[in-house]
């Protein structure tokens, strides 16, 4: 299977609407995966593919909300709850902790299929910005320990000079340095590296530095 394959998840104890629902998906093009509890989901090995994943609440031994609650800490696909007994508080409780539909069943095709298609474009989304991260790190490592001290003053916007006197060296020197973190970094312009940094985590250094 394709890693770019939309995958769906779906974790529900009632046979009848994990075949119903997987049966309208696949006729879609989604690649689905049910499981009959939460135990069986987190035995199953994760997906490379966009993924968001189909949760019932109202689950044996391991509810929706608790598994939910065990995937924060893990890069969690984007959640759908689907229930036939939602309330107020348990809708509120799923959405604050990141789900991004809560659907009653009966299902309605047309809003699940809505709520699926948000689902694996958010996935999308989240998967090319932590691989374009990964790249940014691995640039980050080449720096040399005196090129990451130098690089808060770039994307700060300082002057050469006023980076050479903080630190004690000359104007050519800080020059030299600049041109490698650009060249390092792969950035095409100033604007680009801030940018970078601003991804990276990397704190902007002041005048007062």
């Amino acid at each position: 299977m394709s890693t770019d394959t939309p995958v769906v998840l779906l974790v529900d104890d009632d046979m009848y609407v994990r075949e119903a629902v997987s049966n309208l998906l696949s006729s879609m093009g989604f690649q689905v995966t049910s499981f009959g509890s939460a135990e069986e989901f987190l035995d199953h090995p994760k997906s490379e593919a966009p993924t968001c994943l189909i949760l019932d609440l109202e689950l044996p031994n391991v509810s929706g909300l608790e598994l939910q609650q065990k995937l924060v800490s893990q890069v969690a696909p984007p959640i759908i709850f689907i229930t036939a007994h939602g309330d107020v508080p348990s809708s509120v409780r799923a959405m604050k902790a990141g789900a991004i539909e809560f659907l009653s069943k009966p299902l309605a095709e047309k809003e699940l299929l809505n709520a699926v298609e948000n689902g694996i474009a958010l996935s999308r989304k989240a998967r090319q910005a932590a691989a374009e991260l990964s790249i940014l790190k691995r640039r980050y490592s080449l720096l040399t320990p005196r090129e990451h001290q130098v690089l808060p003053f770039v994307v700060a916007g300082l002057a050469n000079k006023v980076t050479a006197s903080t630190l004690g060296t000359s104007e050519i020197t800080i020059g030299v340095l600049r041109g490698r973190i650009m060249r390092k970094m792969e950035a095409r312009s100033l604007a680009e590296l801030v940018r970078m940094s601003d991804k990276l985590g990397v704190v902007r250094a002041s005048d007062s530095t």
